[in-house]
């Protein structure tokens, strides 16, 4: 099922996410499937549960979609529940991003090029790994979200100021895009 994906000024954009029980395996796999509806319907590459109103630790990744400029992706698709970043490297890259939640905005943004991470998969099995390159990028931007934080939160000041207007018209229930959203409600 296609679920709204909830706008900047959404307060659940702004809460830490809780874990998640991997007992509940039915209702997980369930949600899961709605996320990569969710996400296929909006055309993005990842998803995070506080994007569809739910502020608990799981997130959706497809890469698939973009695997004709990167063939190394070819068939990814994955879930991770409970997901940490628990370290990250020094090295850092600068790439423009885009968010579900902020459409219409992308802006470059400088992260760390390596991350170590722990998460349970589709098979609720406990992985620890160093990841890295694109794969990296988008982790670390849907992650951002289970701890209360978008893309522009990591932009200048004066990149956040030339996007007032947009962020202004999300948080008076304003959105231009071609999928289900919710937003914040008009004053």
């Amino acid at each position: 099922m296609v679920l709204p994906i909830y706008i900047y000024g959404q307060p659940v954009l702004r809460q830490v996410s809780e874990d998640v029980d991997l007992n509940e395996k039915e209702s997980l796999i369930a949600l899961t499937q709605d996320m990569y509806d969710t996400l296929k319907h909006s055309g993005g590459v990842g998803l995070a549960a506080p994007q569809i109103g739910k502020a608990i630790r799981v997130v959706v990744i497809d890469l698939d979609v973009i695997s004709e400029d990167l063939p190394e992706y070819k068939g990814f698709r994955h879930v991770f529940y409970n997901p940490h970043i628990i370290e990250t490297s020094e090295e850092e890259e600068t790439i423009s991003e885009g968010c579900l939640s902020l459409p219409g905005i992308s802006e470059d943004v400088t992260r760390p090029s390596r991350i170590r991470v722990t998460y349970y998969d589709d098979n609720f099995e406990k992985h620890d790994e160093w990841v890295e390159g694109y794969l990296a990028r988008v982790m670390q931007h849907e992650f951002d979200h289970l701890e209360g934080h978008v893309f522009i939160d990591r932009i200048s000041p004066f990149r956040r100021k030339m996007n007032f207007s947009k962020i202004n018209n999300f948080l008076k229930g304003k959105a231009r895009c071609n999928y289900k959203v919710k937003t914040v409600k008009k004053k």
